[in-house]
């Protein structure tokens, strides 16, 4: 059973606790969500929880100061990639201090931005705030983003939605005002079994499956060749890819059933769904050669990932100020995605910016330097001072 969380005041000390939870996707996050819970209990900061359809999983909205819309808020989700199979010099869920960097899952994407936000509330809690602090915490932002969906669906619908927003994924407290959307779906290929020796009492699905990839890829060269170019993005034009394939079971059975993935990440100015019409038209010609053999055959889709791309003005005063607050030059763009394009989307002005370094996700020994938590802990109060504090 889990010790009370008691009042803590350094991110370090926070992390450290946030990293002991195991709260990769396939797990639930309620034990973490629980201990921030007694945390802001013991700050006196209200909360509110929101969860999705599965059991054990919760999002988090938090408000500090006059409890309504608008203000600014911050955002993180808390759940994590997978250790398995990762060569990992010590344990990936007890935070380790080497060398002025802080080892663990989680430590840069992005459990240090959480963890800062939430240090920050003991001296917000002393300042007289005139524009309400949100902190959102959210679940599933590595397979889904539904999480953020399922919060926004609840703050809008209690009338409490922030107008301006920070997503503090790992960008070395370098602001990023645009991303590309993700959208990826499984393709279902169902066709008819019969053994080798007969092909012609079959539908290979596998074979279907091959020349509807070989689509897929004369697509993605087609972005490269052809494709909207957006100056900022590496690459600057939408690609796409097919990744997971599978199908067959034994080499003398026509195989009945075969799938793959798919997805676009797609610039702004082009839209996921028409690509996706785009490529269903092409697979037309297949999927209607294997209905022949009965109703139950044909092309499926499965959607995996649905994710809006962000595209916050360069002009934007959001942008200004967080260029400001850092001491960045520019603001960039980045080809991965994040929850910002869905809150976006959801009427609030939002930004990337947050310590640590995305090179360093995902992989065994994930770290974050000290100094970038420092540096966030000052760019969270800055930001709250200057919109949020009574002047």
């Amino acid at each position: 059973m889990n010790q009370p969380a008691q009042p803590v005041a350094s991110t370090i000390e926070i992390l450290r606790k946030l990293v002991s939870f195991d709260t990769t996707s396939r797990h639930p996050n309620a034990p973490l969500i629980e201990w921030i819970g007694d945390y802001l209990k013991a700050h006196g900061v209200p909360f509110t929880l929101s969860r999705g359809p599965e059991d054990g999983k919760w999002n988090l909205h938090a408000i500090l100061g006059t409890q309504g819309a608008g203000g600014l808020a911050f955002s993180g989700h808390v759940d994590c990639v997978p250790v398995d199979g990762q060569n990992w010099s010590s344990d990936p869920f007890t935070l380790r201090e080497q060398d002025g960097k802080l080892y663990g899952r989680g430590a840069a994407d992005m459990k240090g931005f959480v963890a800062a936000m939430l240090a920050a509330i003991p001296r917000w809690r002393r300042q007289r705030l005139d524009k309400p602090v949100h902190l959102l915490i959210t679940f599933d932002e590595e397979i889904t983003c539904n999480g953020a969906r399922y919060l926004m669906d609840d703050i809008i619908g209690r009338g409490l939605r922030p107008e301006l927003c920070v997503v503090g994924e790992p960008t070395m407290m370098t602001p990023v005002i645009a991303h590309k959307g993700r959208l990826a779906l499984r393709v279902n290929i169902v066709g008819r079994a019969a053994h080798s020796s007969h092909p012609e009492q079959g539908a290979n699905a596998v074979h279907a499956m091959g020349r509807a990839i070989a689509i897929v890829a004369d697509e993605a060269e087609r972005f490269a060749r052809e494709g909207l170019r957006v100056d900022g993005f590496s690459p600057p034009y939408t690609t796409m890819q097919a990744g997971l394939a599978s199908g067959g079971a034994i080499l003398n059975i026509v195989p009945e059933k075969a799938s793959f993935d798919v997805e676009w990440r797609c610039v702004p100015g082009d839209k996921a769904s028409q690509e996706l019409a785009r490529l269903q038209h092409f697979f037309e010609p297949f999927d209607e050669a294997l209905r022949q053999h009965g109703p139950e055959c044909g092309f499926f889709y499965e959607p995996l990932v649905d994710l809006p791309p962000l595209a916050l003005s360069q002009d934007h005063p959001l942008t200004e100020l967080v260029r400001q607050v850092t001491g960045s030059n520019q603001a960039g763009f980045v080809s991965y995605g994040t929850e910002a394009g869905i809150y976006q989307q959801a009427g609030m002005a939002s930004i990337v910016c947050g310590p640590g370094d995305i090179a360093q996700a995902h992989k065994p020994d994930e770290w974050i330097a000290t100094s970038q938590l420092e540096r966030c802990d000052d760019f969270l109060q800055e930001m709250v001072r200057r919109i949020c504090v009574l002047s």
